[in-house]
């Protein structure tokens, strides 16, 4: 067999087909690995859902409600125990972290007190920002946003003349956890407000 001399048109032949199979190989793993990789971020949220709302007997996911915060599209997963609500945990998101977007999940009680919440993704600094993950749980200060309820106002950092004390060097990332704190609180009143307003189920008698 002749072999093809180093001419950039066979050069160029050669990297043409050298992506062409790249691109193939990338997108057979794509398509081999797309559903698996949802089934996770699904069953990793359903159990965040779980830690950060008490004990229930539905599926929150399944039925989980979209909001409108501002521009974006809050998920709410309604929390039920013997089909009365228990509590509601928000999927929040806050454009004013320090690296970038940070998801934050939020579990309220029937009266609109923080039980709990999880963070599900940011790219703030290793060591400052990542410290939210606890800061905002530990009660040491006024660190803790557990208990703390929103109706009375949002939460602000005591740089911003608020109470809660703010991540040491992370002043950034601690105000974008508390935007995504009241982000949440709008979504869960809305929804609150709306599944009270509902008309209850009823039963009419048929008269012949």
């Amino acid at each position: 067999m002749k072999k093809l001399g180093s001419t950039l048109p066979n050069m160029f032949l050669s990297l043409t087909i050298i992506c062409v199979v790249a691109s193939a190989l990338l997108s057979f793993v794509y398509n081999g690995t797309k559903d698996i990789i949802a089934q996770s971020k699904v069953a990793a949220l359903e159990r965040a859902i779980g830690e950060v709302t008490p004990e229930f007997d539905n599926s929150p996911y399944q039925e989980q409600v979209k909001i409108l915060v501002e521009t974006d599209s809050l998920s709410v997963f309604p929390a039920t125990k013997d089909g009365a609500l228990v509590a509601t945990a928000v999927q929040s998101v806050t454009h004013k972290g320090f690296s970038g977007d940070v998801s934050i999940l939020f579990g309220f009680d029937l009266e609109g007190n923080i039980i709990n919440y999880s963070v599900l993704s940011m790219q703030e600094t290793p060591g400052l920002g990542t410290k939210m993950t606890d800061w905002f749980k530990t009660e040491k200060g006024n660190q803790s946003v557990l208990g703390r309820n929103l109706n009375g106002g949002d939460l602000k950092v005591k740089q911003d003349q608020g109470d809660v004390d703010a991540i040491t060097a992370a002043t950034i990332s601690s105000r974008a956890f508390l935007d995504a704190a009241a982000r949440a609180h709008i979504a869960q009143k809305e929804f609150v407000a709306s599944r009270n307003s509902a008309p209850s189920p009823s039963t009419e008698s048929e008269q012949e």
